[in-house]
């Protein structure tokens, strides 16, 4: 089981705090919002909890089983969806899923053709990434996510790029693999996190703000 530990986080650019004194326990199972308005920063927060930027104050602790993790092997732990992070395009999709299994294994004895099917991608298996779609990547990024032996899943803005009926795909998806997974979802739209039990404003967290 994973918890991950947030004790007085704080994160500045310069001389501008974007959070400050932000303390969350992160339980199997979670699902929570972080939701604010544009350039708050959700995104912000996102990736320091995932280690792709440090933090300018507080301790960030993954703890397995009892034992802390040591930060470089965090990654084997989380997957993130957002729509700034780009796809190996001259890979086919068969390609570019073979090789990231060789790093996060899928769960459930998953193959990759299976993942490719639950993404509703099966035409597309040997198209380069290039030519898809953002609808298209996007689906790619979050069944990679859902699917992938990672209990933390952070996604940012989940149904960027997604019609109606991709909107659906993504709940059921989260429905049925995000059950035993910890879900922090960055988002303004209600659609994407109506199923989390708490909300966090981030923006509550800006000093001197006030809601």
């Amino acid at each position: 089981m994973l918890r991950v530990e947030l004790k007085n986080v704080g994160k500045r650019f310069q001389y501008e705090w974007i959070f400050r004194n932000l303390s969350l326990s992160i339980n199997a199972g979670d699902r929570i919002a972080i939701t604010g308005s544009n350039g708050s920063g959700k995104s912000t927060f996102l990736k320091c909890l995932a280690g792709q930027q440090p933090l300018s104050e507080g301790d960030l602790c993954y703890v397995s089983d009892g034992k802390p993790l040591p930060a470089s092997d965090q990654f084997k732990y989380v997957s993130i969806s957002a729509p700034y992070l780009e796809l190996p395009e001259e890979f086919t999709l068969k390609e570019f899923l073979t090789f990231h299994i060789k790093f996060k294994p899928l769960v459930d004895k998953h193959r990759v053709d299976d993942l490719i099917s639950l993404m509703e991608l099966t035409k597309s298996a040997n198209k380069p990434l290039q030519n898809f779609s953002s609808g298209m990547k996007q689906r790619v990024k979050l069944g990679m996510c859902f699917l992938s032996a990672s209990p933390l899943l952070l996604l940012d803005e989940p149904t960027s790029n997604l019609d109606e009926k991709g909107v659906a795909w993504y709940r059921k998806l989260a429905e049925t693999y995000g059950k035993e997974k910890s879900l922090i979802i960055g988002s303004n739209d209600q659609r994407e996190f109506s199923f989390c039990t708490l909300e966090i404003n981030i923006e509550a967290y800006k000093p001197g703000r006030t809601l």
